[in-house]
């Protein structure tokens, strides 16, 4: 019997899009939290893309609405923040957040990374937090992003370290995986740890026409005001990986599965607030 071939680009997609159309609810639900959560990655891309008053700034794979509502901020009025997401019910809720904060320097557009509505040389940098491991075509997603920012401008992507690195996902995954365990992945797949290799994501971007590319790993630390209690409700819900191999287990299992998840999460909740270490990698480029 034949075996597939490998996806398309269309294929990757279309299976992208159905697994984040199905987050939205729940990444708009939590948004508090993760806003909280990733604050130092926003503040990294800022410092490492040189974003200022009066920027025009493009957020690739802004969800819903971070950091595009923290950039519109830095550049202020006289500035422009434009959010993308291929997802339609992201885009909505973040416009319906810059909405709530009054924020009227932030446009909203949903596409693809790898099609941007935008002419040639608007920005002065372009960002994205933590979703370039989800483009369904990486190189071309990144030639895109460079089209549009101007000559000389900065972009910069935050893209998780290695699992192991990760706390906030190896304490669910090590529970969850000794009642389903996860199949063999793909490397290249779109995925959390797509680039979690040093100097995988750096030299697609030097390929795709990027020049004075700098890649640091940063170690921060996940913190919200969330209580030990809350911690699987929120990752079962965030994630669709865990979503997905919900549906294959009793709710038995899933019950043992919290409990244990909550015992093996406990040292990372002193005084009952999350507190994971953590560790991603920036990667900064000039166009």
């Amino acid at each position: 019997m034949d075996q597939a071939g490998p996806q398309t680009r269309e294929e990757i997609a279309r299976d992208v899009q159905r697994l984040w159309q199905e987050s939205a609810y729940f990444w708009d639900k939590h948004r508090a939290t993760i806003a909280e959560m990733f604050a130092p990655l926003t503040d990294a891309l800022i410092e490492s893309a040189h974003i200022a008053a009066g920027h025009s700034v493009l957020d690739v794979g802004g969800g819903v609405g971070e950091p595009s509502l923290t950039i519109a901020k830095v550049v202020g009025p006289g500035g422009t923040v434009t959010c993308t997401d291929p997802i339609a019910p992201m885009i909505q809720s973040a416009e319906r957040e810059a909405q709530r904060r009054g924020l009227h320097n932030v446009k909203f557009q949903q596409c693809p990374a790898e099609s941007l509505p935008i002419p040639d040389d608007q920005f002065a940098a372009a960002v994205a937090r933590l979703s370039a491991m989800f483009f369904a075509d990486p190189p071309a997603a990144l030639r895109e992003i460079l089209r549009v920012v101007k000559p000389g401008g900065r972009v910069s992507f935050v893209v998780w370290a290695p699992a192991e690195m990760n706390p906030f996902f190896y304490v669910i995954t090590n529970v969850v995986d000794q009642y389903l365990p996860s199949p063999p992945t793909d490397p290249d797949a779109p995925g959390a740890f797509r680039f979690a290799e040093g100097g995988k994501l750096a030299s697609l971007l030097r390929e795709s026409g990027a020049v004075q590319v700098d890649e640091r790993l940063l170690q921060f630390h996940i913190q919200a005001d969330l209580p030990l209690k809350k911690f699987w409700t929120l990752r079962s819900e965030l994630s669709d990986t865990l979503r997905e191999k919900a549906k294959k287990l009793s709710s038995e299992q899933l019950a043992q599965i919290e409990q244990e998840v909550t015992a093996a999460a406990q040292p990372f909740f002193p005084n009952n607030q999350m507190n994971y270490p953590a560790a991603v990698i920036v990667v900064t480029g000039q166009a």
